[in-house]
């Protein structure tokens, strides 16, 4: 029996998303691939160029790690070891699918950033868990390297456009090289690399310690505060600000070419050559090249970003500056302003896995369309902190509004809208920097699946939302800037070359006085959650904390173990 043809496709590309609660491999057509968004596996889908039909997938979820209060660790290994077992199960999937592997002519890399890995170049291990970008670890070095900062002359922001912050990877790096053995001998002996998932992902992928690549892209290395935005190099003042020896930083390259082969696995020889942080190539999946275009995108935390061209836009009100993309090694940087939400699809995981009010994440939508209310209770899931616009690192979550009415639909209905009014926050700041107010919002994520929570959005932010009909936009940004790459040049970047996207659209329902109502009320719980830790509290989990924390906390606390107790009894 003769064996059955190979399908052609034409050149597909791949997409490896590593996102905080997954990793993904991706691999696609040229013309219309849609692909992945940070969400709670690591997949590889495969899409037909002419339907954009899902042709196979397949997902790995990463465990992610709390040693103490306010830590959040993962495994470089589990993350590495997920990324290759997702290539291989894509291939074979697409095997049996009758579709030649040797069509896939690149491979982009979309990760989560400011993640910090230390890791040995002679053996290949590392040197310590990743520190997740949720951690809270570094506040009193956060603290004690403010004093440091001249009132009047910010220089860090102006040189990086960030608040010197928990959130970026300098301090995380500072905290290892202050704290773990391992990484200070390695770093005297000159066996220390430093990088973001990205780096480790293209350096361990291209022949780690035989000749693995040591290289970022310039949004991730615009991730780190050890980046000059500006002269697009890392900065010799910045790095002996935090004492960081500059020996161990990646080389800094563009978003779109050539760093390097794969090294082995069923994809080996094919080029690494697509490089962006996934809220980057989120911006560049959903299209958003034009000044003023903004996307937000829903994953384990919210990220709303707004391209602004060819300049840097600083905010006044609470805003990222950031690079947007760089598409080539001769092309222009161009720069987001940005706003950050620690906590959106990790509060139904946290409703999910610490309450145990749902059994999985998509229970959600039915528990909140059951009341269509929240009856009056607010949600202000400051897990990590307040992150855009406030930056108060006290802030801690909060229920608040609840009466003996209150059940666990009212709960979950105010979880969804806590991610909306979260965003709306941003969006409020946006537009007054900009000027501009935006006239819809472009969404994408794996919670733009939930039609609840993207009406809310709509109600909320009184503009209509519209999210392409395929959400999978961060590893198809990865995918057009690998395919398009000096010596790729399967996908063509030029407007006229771009297809549209079909997409789907979310009208306000409510009146604005409403929204706005609704809007106020958040922001006074939002009040209620900023000042309750300490910084030693924080690091330390000293229980002393308790004798000075206000009466609230002990009555929210106790209404939420009622819920829980009433809702494992069965009587919620």
């Amino acid at each position: 029996m003769a064996a059955a043809k190979k399908a052609v496709l034409g050149p597909l590309v791949g997409a490896v998303d590593q996102g905080t609660s997954s990793t993904r491999f991706l691999s696609s057509t040229v013309t219309e691939c849609c692909l992945s968004d940070s969400a709670r596996k690591l997949a590889l889908k495969v899409f037909n160029s002419k339907t954009a039909e899902l042709l196979s997938h397949h997902q790995v979820e990463i465990k992610q790690e709390f040693p103490k209060e306010g830590w959040v660790e993962q495994d470089p290994m589990e993350i590495l070891q997920s990324v290759y077992e997702c290539i291989e199960k894509t291939c074979e999937k697409l095997g049996q699918l009758n579709i030649d592997i040797s069509n896939i002519k690149a491979i982009g890399v979309s990760n989560q950033r400011e993640t910090t890995v230390v890791w040995d170049k002679l053996t290949g291990e590392p040197l310590y868990n990743a520190l997740v970008w949720l951690d809270l670890r570094t506040q009193s070095t956060v603290e004690t390297l403010s004093k440091r900062i001249p009132g009047n002359n910010n220089f860090v922001k102006s040189k990086t456009g960030l608040p010197l912050s928990t959130y970026f990877s300098a301090v995380k790096l500072r905290w290892l090289l202050d704290n773990v053995t391992k990484v200070q001998k390695a770093v005297k002996e000159d066996r220390a690399l430093f990088g973001t998932i990205d780096s480790w992902l293209i350096w361990s992928l291209t022949g780690g310690a035989n000749g693995g690549v040591h290289c970022t892209d310039v949004t991730n290395a615009s991730r780190t505060m050890l980046f000059n935005i500006h002269s697009l190099e890392w900065d010799k003042d910045l790095c002996e600000f935090f004492d960081i020896p500059m020996k161990i930083l990646p080389n800094v390259r563009s978003s779109s070419e050539i760093y390097g082969l794969m090294k082995a696995g069923a994809l080996e020889g094919v080029p690494i050559s697509g490089c962006l942080g996934d809220q980057s190539a989120a911006l560049v999946g959903q299209m958003c090249f034009q000044d003023g275009q903004a996307k937000n995108t829903y994953g384990t935390g919210c990220f709303l970003l707004c391209n602004t061209g060819r300049k840097c836009v600083f905010s006044d009100h609470g805003l990222l500056t950031t690079v947007a993309y760089k598409l080539g090694r001769d092309k222009p940087v161009y720069y987001a302003l940005e706003g950050s939400v620690a906590i959106a699809g990790a509060v139904i995981r946290w409703l999910r896995d610490n309450l145990g009010i749902i059994k999985t994440s998509e229970e959600i939508e039915k528990l909140a369309k059951e009341v269509g209310t929240s009856y009056g209770c607010y949600f202000v899931p400051a897990f990590s902190g307040l992150y855009a616009p406030y930056w108060e690192p006290s802030a801690r979550g909060i229920i608040c509004g609840l009466t003996q009415f209150t059940n666990k639909c009212h709960v979950a209905f105010a979880a969804l809208e806590a991610v909306c009014f979260q965003t709306r926050e941003i969006l409020d700041a946006m537009n007054r920097d900009c000027g501009i107010p935006l006239s819809h919002l472009q969404v994408d994520g794996g919670m733009t699946n939930n039609k609840i929570l993207m009406q809310l959005q709509a109600d909320i932010l009184y503009i209509p939302v519209v999210k392409p009909s395929m959400p999978e936009t961060t590893a198809l940004g990865a995918a057009m800037a690998a395919g398009a790459a000096e010596g790729v040049g399967v996908w063509s970047l030029e407007p006229e070359d771009l297809s549209a996207v079909t997409m789907e659209r979310f009208e306000p329902q409510i009146n604005a006085e409403e929204s706005e109502i609704r809007y106020s009320t958040w922001k006074k719980a939002v009040m209620k959650s900023m000042g309750w830790v300490t910084t030693q509290s924080a690091e330390s989990g000293d229980p002393s904390i308790f004798c000075s924390l206000p009466l609230g906390f002990f009555i929210v606390s106790s209404m939420v173990m009622l819920i829980g107790a009433r809702y494992i009894s069965g009587t919620l």
